[in-house]
């Protein structure tokens, strides 16, 4: 597996503004105990699972929950800490802010809309949003949002670097005013000739879903994909900083001006400008649910699923489809989708008949970095082999 490939795959993809009082490496001095849980070990490698989450916390990560299932067997585990203060046990159902996991989401609310022919995914996107795109733009299908070949260039942010986005953690960037500020970019290239994997395109998607049902993104990804999932400990914050009930904090790795490293407490954030492409709290079980779910047909009906398990045949070098990306790995194909909020990173993946399925969320101090977190990477490892 090449080394960019796996940045790209499993991870994702610092002066400062001290809001909170930084932690000190030497926090890190002792490991929390790894708690484990397993029905059966006939094929995942047990051994290997618990020697990838040895050492939490660590420069590296604060915490990291493990739920890996399927019919070749079930492991559990979790170790590092709640909390770099007090150092307790990170708690294995905890909430966390799963990031790009959202996308999947609301790929199978626009399928769902396919299905039932309120949406038809050849039509431009500029039908269903009149005035969003301007003329500037060629016609860019539903579907060429879905999988990210749309050439619509990404949205500005509330900075461009840690130190600028973190001192307006709690302002509020309305989705529309980051699609405005994509648009006024132009496109970057004309909509199925390359792939781009970018959040304006679910952003859009999201505008998408409230025109055509006249719902807000929140109530329709409830009320179709949460609800009927079994996902009682997933919402959608909006505005709201904080992470409602159990959860462990997250940090980001900071460099300060004399060299030394401390920790940010990021735990409390506005997400708002993620919204359909990344604002999702969510549980390493309700998103085993999801997959489950999902990839049994009960979400999506089976025309509309083919779509989460196709990727645009002649684009070289693609492998996204619709909300989720094709990933071969020990000669083994799998589904997944990564997702990354400072202080915390998160990769759902599976076969695609659910022999073996994966939920990690690792309490990431780097999870914003073009690297992949070499905790995700190692316990990707020993579960996906």
């Amino acid at each position: 597996m090449r080394a960019r490939r796996r940045t790209t795959v499993l991870a994702a993809s610092l002066a400062l503004v001290l809001g909170g009082g930084p932690l000190a490496a030497p926090v890190f001095a002792e490991s929390a105990p790894i708690s484990v849980s397993e029905r059966s070990a006939s094929a995942p490698d047990a051994q290997a699972l618990r020697t990838a989450l040895e050492g939490l916390p660590d420069k590296d990560a604060s915490f990291a929950l493990v739920r890996l299932g399927g019919t070749d067997g079930t492991w559990r585990g979790s170790a590092g800490v709640h909390d770099l203060t007090s150092g307790r046990a990170a708690d294995p159902d905890a909430r966390f802010r799963a990031g790009s996991t959202t996308k999947v989401v609301t790929a199978a609310v626009v399928l769902q809309l396919a299905a039932e022919g309120k949406v038809d995914l050849n039509t431009p996107v500029q039908r269903y949003l009149p005035g969003l795109l301007t003329r500037e733009f060629e016609p860019i299908t539903v579907r060429q949002l879905l999988n990210h070949t749309s050439g619509i260039q990404p949205g500005d942010g509330l900075g461009d670097s840690f130190e600028e986005v973190y001192a307006h953690r709690f302002d509020t960037l309305p989705p529309r005013q980051v699609v405005a500020s994509a648009v006024a970019k132009g496109p970057e290239f004309r909509p199925g000739r390359q792939q781009h994997y970018l959040n304006i395109n679910y952003t859009i998607l999201g505008l998408l879903i409230e025109r055509v049902t006249g719902h807000s993104y929140a109530s329709e990804a409830t009320h179709r994909v949460l609800r009927p999932a079994g996902m009682r400990d997933t919402y959608f914050p909006g505005t709201d900083p904080a992470i409602r009930g159990p959860h462990n904090h997250g940090y980001q790795a900071a460099k300060e001006a004399d060299g030394t490293t401390t920790f940010l407490d990021v735990t409390d954030w506005n997400q708002a400008d993620r919204w359909a492409a990344g604002d999702m709290i969510s549980t390493t079980a309700d998103l085993e649910r999801l997959l489950n779910h999902l990839f049994r047909g009960d979400l999506v009906p089976r025309p509309q699923l083919k779509e989460m398990f196709t990727v645009p045949s002649r684009i070289e070098g693609a492998t996204m489809s619709a909300g989720l990306q094709r990933f071969e790995f020990e000669g083994r194909v799998y589904w997944l989708k990564s997702g990354a909020r400072y202080g915390y990173g998160t990769v759902i993946a599976s076969t695609r008949d659910l022999s073996r399925t994966l939920v990690v969320s690792v309490g990431a101090t780097d999870a914003k970095s073009e690297s992949m977190n070499p905790v995700t990477e190692r316990i990707a490892r020993a579960a996906l082999k």
